[in-house]
């Protein structure tokens, strides 16, 4: 499935030792980006697309439709706080606003998509239907 991938977030100040942590943990392999991931697959009867929320609860992600696009987004913000006189250093469990946006193939049948949201994982099913092929019109051109 093609998809067209844009991302709305933001992010707050870093301190110079957020800057140099998230820097440090970057070589190591640790993701600092706050997209959800996806993983897309295909079968014979539909296209399933499974986005890793931890952290989220169901009314906080919004599924959407429009133009045979598929969104994925939600608002939900961290807020920092000092927890009994304790300064944070480091915050790597936060979220952020997104917005996540994939074309949809013709063969998608948007009136039988479901989804469903378990243990962090939104699964969204979108199931394939026959598309009609062109018809092919003989024209006749006089010749005058």
């Amino acid at each position: 499935m093609k998809y067209l991938a844009r991302t709305n977030y933001e992010y707050p100040m870093a301190s110079a030792f957020d800057s140099l942590f998230n820097d440090m943990m970057g070589s190591w392999g640790v993701s600092s980006s706050r997209i959800p991931p996806v993983d897309i697959t295909e079968n014979e009867h539909a296209y399933v697309l499974e986005a890793e929320l931890p952290g989220y609860k169901q009314e906080e992600v919004k599924v959407s439709i429009e133009k045979h696009v598929l969104r994925l987004s939600s608002s939900k913000q961290s807020t920092k706080e000092e927890k009994e006189g304790k300064k944070c250093l480091v915050t790597e469990r936060c979220y952020q606003s997104f917005e996540r946006s994939f074309s949809l193939p013709e063969d998608v049948n948007e009136n039988q998509i479901e989804g469903e949201f378990a243990d962090g994982i939104l699964k969204v099913t979108l199931p394939k239907q026959e598309v009609a092929q062109p018809k092919k019109i003989e024209v006749k051109i006089k010749n005058n």
